[in-house]
Formats: C-alpha cells, structure tokens, sequence
C-alpha cells in the first residue's frame, strides 16, 4: 500500500513518514511556500529523503499560477486569519488539495500528515482538523498518526490495511513523546523556529499596502530584505549580505533596477525610474560617507 505525507521537514512529519513506513510504501510531498515551508528548508527536507531511502516530491509555490492561486488565500481567507494574516486553515486545505491532486494522478488512496491534536491553537484542534478533511474532500483518506487513536478511524484502518494498533495518541503542545520517537528512529530534526512569515507583524505591515494589486515573486523576494519604502518600490540593503541579496534578485529580475554606491554603503533596488533620486538621497542618508557617484543597471 502507498501513502503520500505531506511533509513540511519538521519532526512531527520526519516521525509520521517513519511510523508509516513500518507498514507502507512511503512518498513525501513537499511544498516551498511564498512566505515560509514550515520547519526547515528543502535542502533539509532532501537530505533526510536521501538518508532514509524515501522518495520526496517538491512543488514550488513561489512563482506563478500557483503563487497567484496560494496569494488569494492569504487576501480572501474562508476561515479567516490568526494575529496576522496567517490564513493557517484555508493554507492546510491548499496544500492538501494539491497533495490529492497528485495523490489522484498516482493512485495513491492515503494522505497522511504529521500534525498533532492540540499542537497548534488555529489549525490542529478537533474541529478545525474536520474542516480540514472536509473540505479537502479527503474525508476517511486523511491519516494523522500520530494522533490517530484519538481521530476517527480512516477508511485504510477500517479495512485493515493500516493496522491502528501500531499508530499513537499523542496531544497536546509538549513534544516529549516526539523527542523520544526521534531517538528511537535515530533521525535528526531541525529545532522548531521560524516558521511563517505571515505570523510576524512588522512583516504584514509591509505586505498589508501590497495586497489590494497583483503581487509578483519579486514583490515578495524584496519584501524579505532590507529597508523598505514607498510601499516596497525602493529597498535599500542593510549590510554586505542583504546587497548581494540584492544583486541577486537583480540578476533574477531583470525589469528591477539597481542602484549601487561607487563608496561602500548600502545598495537599492528600484522598480521605477521616478524613484531614482529618492532612492540615491536614501542610500546618501544611510551612509558613513558622502556618495559622489552611483551605478545604475
């Protein structure tokens, strides 16, 4: 039997891949999200894929039709937002629906995840978690795990196919039982932190200006670097790091313009030539020393 988990790299989805492993024929799926994936990045989540021997399908949501289709979650959100503007329910039913989608295309019958009742106050208590289900239209198909003998009984553990006995009951925020599980199956997990973008306020203040029009990949690459201004159509780099940032996204984008100090100092990237002079007085008022001239390309 195969299941496909939906894995965002963090231990809860390493363990749920693992313990389905022991009776299933186990795919990942992995999806690199506009404003953060969940616990770790893909290279993390690849590394592990390769380690233990499991196939990992990635889905790039950053650009395109499916950045388009993930940006109008986050500006009309059916079950609303967290502090932020973390659409965290209708996001697990966007991923899950293309988990299915694929799922369909490769027959496989279970999707699984890693998520934990009570772990997360928005999106994995009981009755979001049967929203979730619903309406991903994975009703009897969604598999959680670790949770399991505290969830309905799925379709596949009502005809035997996956033995119930051997999934678990953990709840709650503590991850003491997952700390352990890590132990047993001697794999390496990353330490929870980061995390979603859409959960940090000074963040959505700055993407909040931009949500009325069309948010291009660039919009949100330059949202994640520097100084912004003017509603993010100047950014100036905040140190060495973040101007090759700069330089390349410039290289990625070739409509965007760059604007570098011929003194060391922070470098700009413009989307529009009528922010040039605003633009060079900004890098002047954030530099040790007087600029005399810039390179524009």
């Amino acid at each position: 039997m195969k299941v496909l988990v939906l894995f965002s790299g963090g231990l809860d989805s390493r363990l749920a891949a693992k313990i389905l492993e022991e009776q299933a024929d186990v795919e990942l799926i992995n999806f690199i999200l506009p404003f953060g994936q969940g616990c770790c990045n893909s290279h993390c989540s690849l590394n592990f894929s390769q380690k233990e021997n499991i196939r990992l399908n990635i889905v790039d949501c950053t650009k395109s039709k499916l950045l388009q289709e993930y940006l109008e979650i986050i500006k009309n959100p059916k079950f609303g937002r967290g502090t932020c503007f973390n659409p965290c329910i209708d996001c697990r039913i966007f991923l899950l629906k293309k988990a299915r989608e694929y799922a369909e295309k490769n027959k496989i019958e279970i999707i699984a995840t890693g998520e934990v009742l009570g772990e997360r106050p928005i999106s994995q208590h009981s009755k979001a978690m049967k929203i979730v289900e619903e309406e991903s239209k994975l009703t009897g198909r969604l598999l959680r795990p670790l949770s399991a003998k505290l969830l309905e009984e799925t379709e596949a553990e009502k005809r035997g196919e996956i033995d119930r006995s051997k999934l678990l009951d953990i709840s709650g925020r503590s991850r003491k039982r997952q700390i352990e599980l890590a132990k047993k199956y001697n794999i390496e997990y990353p330490s929870p932190g980061g995390g979603c973008l859409l959960c940090e306020e000074e963040f959505c203040k700055k993407l909040e200006p931009l949500l009325s029009n069309k948010i291009t990949e660039s919009d949100i690459k330059l949202l994640k670097v520097g100084r912004n201004f003017e509603n993010n159509n100047i950014v100036l780099g905040r140190n060495r790091e973040e101007n090759e940032k700069l330089e390349e996204i410039k290289k990625e984008h070739k409509n965007l313009i760059l604007i570098e100090p011929e003194e060391p100092g922070p470098s700009a990237i413009i989307k529009n030539k009528k922010h040039l002079q605003q633009a060079q007085e900004l890098i002047q008022k954030y530099s040790k020393k007087k600029i005399e001239k810039f390179k524009i390309r």
